[in-house]
């Protein structure tokens, strides 16, 4: 696990934020992605406003 998070657009799809969640963590990216699909169908608009935020505010250097 890196000491900090950082995001990922060489392998992102959208923002690169389920990419750089995977790299932090180490749990492959399409895990990472689905438990993302996942939280947005529980907490819906919540879940999009925090992905948004994550991509916009981490750094990706």
């Amino acid at each position: 696990m890196n000491q900090r998070f950082l995001l990922n657009r060489e392998q992102g799809k959208v923002m690169g934020v389920a990419a750089g969640f995977a790299d932090w963590t180490g749990i492959d990216a399409l895990v990472i992605r689905l438990g993302l699909v996942v939280a947005t169908l529980v907490t819906g608009p919540v879940m999009i406003l925090l992905y948004v935020l994550t991509g916009w505010l981490a750094s990706d250097r």
